[in-house]
């Protein structure tokens, strides 16, 4: 009977162990800040870090956590008709590591904040003034991707999840402002028409023709819009 309850009270105590030091194990490796890392074995060659190096605490100033601007419309006189003024690392040096980020997205009539991703971020938008029509749409659920859409107006806001395709269109008669927070110092934008049409270098014609079932004329021609030569 001893040696029962003597079994019963150890394997009481690994369960206990296993439950408080297991946990950790579950957790996620930190998110990447920027497209890829290469590993390398000789950091002599590194260039770059999972962030920015970091400077000396002592030396920080306040100007290392501070932008001034966001008050001052974009030129929004572009095929878009929209511009957006970026908060992140690049510009606020103090973000780094802090994981948030936001930016300011101007709109003409009719503006188009085109279909994109950011592939580290969740975003959440709230609209400063007039009205956008907003949406994202789904990875495949079933072959489905399901599109979640809705107009907002001052005042409200919309949440747009990490990785997800996601736009916003102005639908009002004037000039529309949203602001955008974001989960990432560094959440990087993918426009879609711009990275399938407008790659560097391009796209093989063939592969664009067969995925979007249309012919290559039709793909040169999409090219010619987006694609420019690198330097």
């Amino acid at each position: 009977m001893r040696s029962s309850t003597s079994y019963l009270l150890f394997l009481g105590q690994v369960l206990v162990f296993l439950a408080l030091f297991s946990f950790p194990a579950l957790g996620s490796d930190p998110s990447p800040l920027q497209d890829f890392c290469v590993a390398i074995g000789n950091t002599n060659d590194g260039v770059f870090v999972n962030g920015l190096f970091c400077k000396d605490p002592k030396l920080a100033t306040a100007d290392d956590f501070f932008l001034s601007g966001l008050n001052v419309a974009g030129i929004t006189e572009n095929p878009l008709g929209s511009n957006v003024t970026a908060a992140n690392v690049a510009q606020i040096p103090g973000l780094n590591t802090l994981g948030i980020s936001m930016a300011r997205i101007d709109f003409a009539p009719n503006g188009l904040n085109a279909p994109h991703t950011h592939p580290r971020a969740t975003e959440i938008l709230v609209v400063m003034e007039g009205t956008l029509y907003v949406g994202f749409v789904t990875s495949n659920m079933g072959n489905v991707n399901k599109l979640f859409t809705k107009v907002l107006n001052k005042g409200d806001v919309f949440v747009f999840p990490v990785g997800l395709i996601h736009f916003q269109f102005n639908v009002g008669k004037t000039d529309a402002v949203a602001i955008a927070a974001l989960s990432s110092q560094n959440p990087g934008t993918i426009t879609i028409g711009n990275a399938v049409f407008g790659s560097t270098p391009p796209i093989d014609d063939n592969v664009l023709a067969k995925a979007f079932q249309i012919d290559n004329k039709l793909v040169d021609f999409l090219q010619s819009r987006f694609w420019m030569p690198s330097n």
